[in-house]
């Protein structure tokens, strides 16, 4: 058997899962979200664009709002996790301290425990009326009203920061570590001080690892279902829960169907953007 046989079919169970797992039910979707809505089955017979430009060409804008209102807290999310994310895998990749390990495991070990469990550990903390930071705060009179810190954007917010913070630390882990400690002396060495050997020749090197765990991020965020739901109570309505809505309580799934392909467009367009915008850096790091 000749080596590009053997590579082809070795390749054959990747691909037949990818197309099982992935492109399969990406096609489904496009073709679900062209089909005509029912009420009485899971749709109606003949196709129709009605669905994109009802979602797209609302009157009140309230579908693309929601769009609008999903991107930005995935571009917050995003961005909270990266300004956290980078000191730590900073100092992971360079300590030589003997707990290295242990930060590895405190840095993971959110990934062992469920997103529900998680999620409600937060509610014990947030909670409005016996949650851990009101409860405290009543007791020392430093308030008297509880602080709304759940169930609104930021109790989500810390949620997800929680949740997606390692999908962010692992790729920059990896991008600094492959830094030469040597280029950060010699950076020094010449005059520049740690801060700016941090954003001129640490943080330039280690784009490809900020794009990958940005991207990361981001998608992570705006696909999120359950932890809007848990830490938001329906009172922030993102995309992926309004697609949840129509398909499941309204069962409008051609409806729901064309939200989730418009929900990934925007998120690949803004990717794509995001790309452009930072790819004339990545040359200059190479």
């Amino acid at each position: 058997m000749s080596r590009s046989r053997l590579t082809l079919l070795l390749l054959i169970p990747t691909l037949a899962l990818l197309v099982a797992f992935l492109l399969l039910p990406y096609v489904n979707m496009v073709v679900m979200s062209f089909r005509t809505p029912s009420t009485s089955a899971v749709f109606g017979p003949g196709f129709t664009t009605a669905n994109y430009l009802d979602a797209l060409l609302d009157p009140d804008f309230y579908y693309l709002e929601i769009l609008w209102e999903t991107m930005v807290l995935g571009f917050w999310v995003t961005l909270v996790c990266l300004i956290l994310g980078f000191p730590l895998a900073y100092h992971l990749a360079r300590t030589e301290s003997r707990l290295k390990t242990l930060l590895y495991f405190f840095i993971l070990s959110p990934l062992l425990v469920g997103v529900v469990i998680r999620c409600y550990g937060w509610m014990i903390i947030l909670g409005p009326h016996n949650g851990l930071i009101n409860t405290t705060l009543k007791q020392l009179n430093l308030i008297e009203n509880s602080l709304p810190l759940m169930f609104n954007t930021f109790g989500v917010s810390v949620g997800l920061v929680h949740v997606f913070l390692p999908f962010m630390i692992l790729p920059l882990l990896g991008s600094i570590q492959a830094v030469d400690p040597a280029i950060e002396e010699a950076s020094q060495s010449l005059g520049a001080s740690r801060l700016k050997t941090m954003f001129k020749v640490i943080m330039p090197l280690s784009l490809p690892g900020i794009q990958a765990g940005s991207i990361l991020v981001f998608v992570l965020t705006i696909s999120s279902f359950v932890i809007p739901i848990l830490l938001g109570s329906y009172k922030v309505m993102i995309m992926p829960t309004l697609v949840v809505q129509q398909i499941i309580d309204a069962m409008l799934w051609p409806f729901g169907a064309a939200l989730a392909f418009i929900l990934s467009i925007a998120g690949g367009l803004a990717i794509y953007i995001y790309l452009k915008l930072t790819s004339w850096l990545v040359p200059a790091a190479r």
